[in-house]
This record gives structure tokens, sequence and C-alpha cells, in this order.
């Protein structure tokens, strides 16, 4: 199978939906004659021309308003933000009119809306351009949130996310666009709210998503030596959470170890914890245990910044936490 980089199985996946329905359109700042900020569009201005691969200004909170109203007559527009730091400036749109407005209209209006772009670390960005939002719009009912990994799995889920009646936040990484993984050649689409499990273990759970489950490979290529089995499952997806997939994995390995980029209050790891600890507790062997960024805005500084994002050193002392060695 050929491997492509993550930013090509997006524009692929963009691409392909727009020549199977005009509706489809792509809308945000430098999409279009800068070929879009990390060349995620690029060419798409020259195939499918300005009325649907729209430069914006910078101007969130308009460009999310016309993408919703678009949507609400027909369209489906894909909103993309240059960082999901600067969707808080949208924010009321997203959360007070897409993600409500099929609830509000009785069923007349739904938004089949995308809005995608990268969120969390990307290198010495500092505290402004650093932060993960998954957590936050995980918490809106209305909306669904999907945050890939790898390539394949990102063009498959952002296929689904144009396609879904309801508004999409697709959130990816800037440190992530030039990573190569295999990608079929055919047209095929990943449901969403499926987890995926990465990796077969028996010894301990590891549940993680989006960039940071490469942490989570590391680790467990490192305990491997040490004769701890490590199970990997990919979320792909936050809202909805496929609970089903790691109360399953869980069972079978007694512990779980939840690796995550985003700060620790009010998290998904915090959710996933309730969730087992619920419907699983007769199962486990230990307490179940998370891996978080340090609850603090990310600094500059690259020493910094190390100390405070989830670790491989910091993973495998998680896991050997619950597996007692």
């Amino acid at each position: 199978m050929r491997e492509i980089q993550f930013r090509e199985a997006l524009r692929e996946a963009m691409s392909e939906e727009m020549r199977r329905d005009e509706n489809v359109f792509l809308m945000g700042q430098e999409v279009a004659e800068y070929n879009g900020a990390y060349k995620v569009s690029q060419g798409m201005l020259a195939e499918f021309g300005p009325k649907r691969v729209k430069d914006t200004p910078i101007s969130e909170l308009g460009v999310s308003g016309i993408g919703i109203g678009a949507s609400m007559n027909g369209l489906r527009p894909i909103v993309e933000y240059m960082t999901f730091n600067f969707s808080l400036v949208a924010i009321d749109q997203i959360i007070n009119g897409a993600a409500k407005m099929m609830s509000m209209s009785g069923g007349q209006y739904s938004c089949p809306i995308v809005f995608r772009g990268p969120t969390g670390n990307a290198g010495q960005l500092s505290s402004q351009h650093s932060q993960n939002f998954e957590n936050w719009y995980a918490n809106t009912p209305g909306l669904k949130v999907i945050v890939p990994s790898n390539p394949y799995d990102a063009k498959g889920l952002l296929k689904a996310a144009i396609r879904d009646d309801d508004p999409v936040i697709f959130m990816e990484s800037e440190l992530m666009y030039g990573d190569k993984g295999p990608v079929p050649e055919g047209e095929y689409l990943l449901p969403i709210g499926v987890a995926d499990v990465k990796r077969e273990g028996t010894d301990v759970t590891i549940v993680s998503f989006g960039k940071i489950i490469k942490v989570a490979y590391q680790a467990a290529e490192e305990l491997a030596k040490e004769g701890i089995s490590c199970e990997i499952i990919d979320l792909r997806t936050v809202r909805p959470i496929d609970y089903a997939a790691i109360i399953a994995s869980v069972k079978k390995t007694n512990r779980l170890v939840i690796v995550e980029e985003a700060w620790p209050l009010a998290s998904i790891s915090s959710e996933i914890s309730y969730h087992v600890q619920r419907f699983a507790f007769d199962y486990l062997d230990a307490p179940i245990v998370r891996v978080a960024s340090k609850d603090l805005p990310l600094p500059y500084a690259p020493t910094l910044i190390q100390e405070i994002l989830p670790s491989v050193r910091r993973t495998i002392d998680a896991v050997k936490t619950v597996t007692y060695k």
C-alpha cells in the first residue's frame, strides 16, 4: 500500500468529497491563494476555483457564522482554522449556533458543517497557541469531535465528517502534517465513534488519541523489553466515546492508563476514568492512572515544554504503577 503524508490524506478526503458533492466547499484563512497555512489545501484552488475554495478575512467569528448559515441552507462547508486556539473567537457561533440548531429548530434545520484545524502543542509557540480544547467541545451536546492520529484514520474520518448531517469538530496537529502512513488508493470511510485497538496486549490497557498516542507507542515498545504487554486503544473520536471498546479491553488486561495532552481537570481521561470505575470496577486490579499535561500554560522554553507535556518516561512510570513492576 502507498504511503502518503497526513496533509495529503486530508487533501484527498476534501477533494474527493468536493468532486462527489458540489455543495461541499472549503473556506478559511490562506486556504486558497497560499495553498493553506500548512499546505493541506495545496492545488485545490486550481481544481475547484474561488467559489469553492475561499480565502477569508481574519475573522473566525464571522467566517464560522457564514459557514453555519450556509450549512442550514443546503451546503456542506468545511471551515479551516489556522489553529483551534483561534476558534475561541468563534466559540459562540459553534456552541450556541451550530451545536444547538437542530434542537432549537425542532429538527427543521441541521448543520452539516466541519470545523477543522490543528490543536495542541506545536513546539515553541508558547501559551496562547499550544492549547487543547477537544474536551471543551466534547462537553457540548450536538457536536461530534474527532482527533485522528494517522493518515489512514484522518482520511476515512474526514470523509465521514463531511457527509455527516451534524456539526463536526475535526482536530489535527501541526506536528503531524508531515507524518507518513499507509492509505489505500480506493475510497473508504471510517465510522465516527468507533475506537481502534492499535496494539494487542495482555497486562495493561493504554487509551490515547491524536498525536500524543505516539508517546504510548514508544512507551509500549520500551515496556515490552521488560516483559510488560500493553494494549493500545486509539479513541479516534472523543464525542462520541467508544466506551464498549475500552471496557472490553479493561476486562482483558484488568489495568488502565490514559495518556492525554490536555490539562487534567475535566478532561477526556476524567470522563473515561469515571465510566470504567462505574461499569468495570470489579475487573480492575489497580487504580486507574492518567498521564496528562501539567496544570500550567505551556511555556516557550523547550526544556520546560518537555517537563509539562506527557512523556514516554511518565507513561512508563504510570504503567509500572498499575502493574506493580
